[in-house]
Parts: C-alpha cells; sequence; structure tokens
C-alpha cells in the first residue's frame, strides 16, 4: 500500500495543501497547532475508520468554509486508484470517481496503523483498554468476530439485568441459564480468536522490539483470563457473588493482555520510553499481520513518537522501518538530524512550506 498523492482543502486547518511523498519515511515536521496531525488523520479516515481524535465529522471543516475536501492517489497490490472523501454534514466517499455507500464501507479498500500519543494508554491504563485493541485489531482481520462480540456483550448486559432482579422473582433462573448458555458459547470464542491472535503478533513482536531497543531488553506478552476450565460452570458458581455486584465478574470482558519487560511489569516499573517502545513496537507488529494476511503492507502513520525516546530508538523509527511507508511528526528537526533516506515535509499555519 503506498500513497502516490495526498492533497487536502479546507480540513482542520489545512487550507490547500498537495504532497507528494517517497515509498519510505516521510517526515512532517513544525511548530505545535501547525497542521502536522492533521496531515496523518486526514489519510487515516481513507481507512474508513473514525478519526483517531474526535468522534464528529463537523470538527473537520475549517472555520468559516462549507466544507472540506481530500484527495488519495495510492496504489494497491499494483494497480493505482483514486479516492476522495468530501465533509459536509457527514462524509462523502468515492472511489475511481464512483461513490460509495458509506465511509465505513470504503474499509479494506486502504489500509493503515496509525501510532498516536493516545496509544500510550495500550500499556499504562486498565485491562479495557488492552481489550479494546485487541477486539478492533483482530475485527479488521476477521469481519465474524465482530457480531460475536457484539453477541456476547448483549448477552453479558442482559445477564447483569437479570441478577439485579433475581432477588425479586426467582423465576428468572431459566433465562439466566439461557443467557450464560449464550456468554459461555461466544466467550469461548472470543477467547480463542485473542489467544490466535495474539500468537501471530507475537511471530513480530520479539524482533520488532529488538529493534527499537537494540536487544537491551527483552519483552513478552500474557493473556490473563478471569476463570479457567469451563466458563458455563463458572458462571453459574459466580451467581451469588454476582447478585451483590450487580456484574458478570467472570469472561473475556474482564481479561486483559500484559507486557513484561525482562520478566517485569510493563505497566507498573517501565520507563515513559520503554512504554512508548511497546505501544510502538505492538502497532509495527500489527502492520506485519496484517501484511501476511492481506499480502501487502498498510501506510504506517507516527505522531509525536519521537519523543522520550533515546537516540538508539530514534534512529531505528527513522532509519530501520523497512518494507513499509511511514508518515511521522515531528516537532524538534534535531530528532530527524540521522535520518538516512526519505523525504521531508515542512509544515507552517496549515500550509507546506
Amino acid at each position: 500500500m503506498i500513497v502516490l498523492n495526498l492533497a487536502c482543502k479546507n480540513f482542520r486547518n489545512l487550507e490547500n495543501i498537495n504532497i507528494s511523498p517517497c515509498e519510505e519515511m516521510n517526515v512532517i515536521c513544525g511548530e505545535n497547532a501547525q497542521g502536522k496531525t492533521n496531515i496523518l488523520e486526514s489519510v487515516w479516515l481513507f481507512t474508513g475508520a473514525k478519526s483517531f481524535r474526535t468522534n464528529k465529522d463537523n470538527n473537520f471543516i475549517k472555520f468559516g468554509t462549507e466544507k472540506a475536501v481530500c484527495k488519495l492517489d495510492f496504489k494497491s497490490e499494483g494497480i493505482e486508484k483514486n479516492a476522495e472523501i468530501t465533509i459536509k454534514e457527514k462524509r462523502e466517499v468515492s472511489l475511481n470517481g464512483k461513490k460509495i455507500k458509506s465511509a465505513s464501507a470504503f474499509a479494506g479498500n486502504f489500509n493503515a496503523i496509525v501510532f498516536s500519543p493516545n496509544d500510550l494508554s495500550l500499556v499504562s491504563d486498565g485491562p479495557n483498554v488492552r481489550r479494546k485493541f485487541l477486539d478492533t485489531a483482530i475485527g479488521q482481520l476477521y469481519p465474524a468476530y465482530i457480531n460475536i462480540l457484539k453477541n456476547y456483550i448483549r448477552a453479558v448486559t442482559q445477564r447483569n439485568k437479570i441478577i439485579k432482579d433475581f432477588k425479586y422473582d426467582s423465576t428468572l433462573s431459566i433465562m439466566l441459564d439461557v443467557y450464560e448458555n449464550e456468554i459461555s458459547q461466544n466467550g469461548e470464542k472470543i477467547i480463542n480468536f485473542r489467544k490466535r491472535y495474539i500468537e501471530v503478533i507475537n511471530e513480530f513482536l520479539g524482533n520488532v522490539y529488538d529493534g527499537i531497543s537494540g536487544g537491551r531488553e527483552k519483552i513478552e506478552t500474557e493473556y490473563i483470563s478471569s476463570y479457567s476450565d469451563d466458563l458455563s460452570e463458572k458462571l453459574k458458581f459466580a451467581r451469588k457473588e454476582d447478585m451483590f455486584s450487580g456484574v458478570t465478574s467472570i469472561g473475556p470482558h474482564r481479561d486483559d493482555l500484559e507486557f513484561k519487560i525482562n520478566g517485569i511489569s510493563a505497566r507498573n516499573f517501565a520507563s515513559q520510553g520503554q512504554k512508548r517502545s511497546i505501544a510502538l513496537a505492538v502497532k509495527l507488529s500489527e502492520a506485519e499481520v496484517i501484511k501476511k494476511n492481506v499480502g501487502e503492507c498498510p501506510v504506517i502513520l507516527l505522531d509525536d513518537v519521537m519523543s522520550e525516546l533515546d537516540p538508539l530508538r530514534q534512529d531505528f523509527i527513522l532509519n530501520h522501518i523497512k518494507g513499509m511507508q511511514s508518515f511521522l511528526t515531528c516537532c524538534d528537526e534535531s530528532n530527524i538530524k540521522n535520518l538516512i533516506a526519505g523525504k521531508k515535509f515542512i509544515i507552517k499555519n496549515g500550509r507546506v512550506v
């Protein structure tokens, strides 16, 4: 997957930009609030996903204008294509001049992976962030997983309602059996999907993290389950306790993914630089998994990744992400002085200068 040309008009503060990136590393330099991240965001929207910054499309339109327009020329599977997004009250998308019924329906035509400062939460925050990462990554590769997850969440929601009312109506035990059976069936599928995905991403994660850390540290991952053995039986056993709490206490909605550096919990003991390195390694490994499954690399979007990294880790990002077109934002040009090959764009007040 290669971006050949990107043009944006009135997208956030981008008045009228037109850039033709190279096929390797593209560095977008500028001071804060000049539009660097806006460029990455405009590329990301062509994946069909929501923004990694906001859920409101009207935030994309430059103040005082009626609409924003982004155009992307790209190459996929050796074929040159063009796409356009027009944003008014909602997004309108076309591919090779033909209108697509919705922005989300464009998904699969253009693939990208984005790393932003918010991704540090993958290591630092609670288990729900890591579960969301797994579910999103798996859902992109296996659409059937999305429905399995929806059915599971619906069954858990219904069980939660029933256990709150059970003390007033014991006949609800029949409905508990129904929903616990659904939770068990879908829950086992979810865990199997997650564990298989972790196995695949681990094929790449160790080597990627070795490259980022210069081989000084070793990364490990472990799937932490909230139960063992038969989920259906565990749910029945947990009924009494769950009736006091009002929530379902076990199942994949309570599981976690743990990262360790040299055998020690990264969440509790890693430095900010190490946490940033882990999150970045996970994202780059996710790109490798996509390449393995769809046959070509996604475009890599790296927002503010260089801060809090030592020179060795910065050098890896600049010069050793091979075979993937990358876009990287940077405020301090001294951080990219060791860039060996690539292209640099300077942005100021929403314009490339």
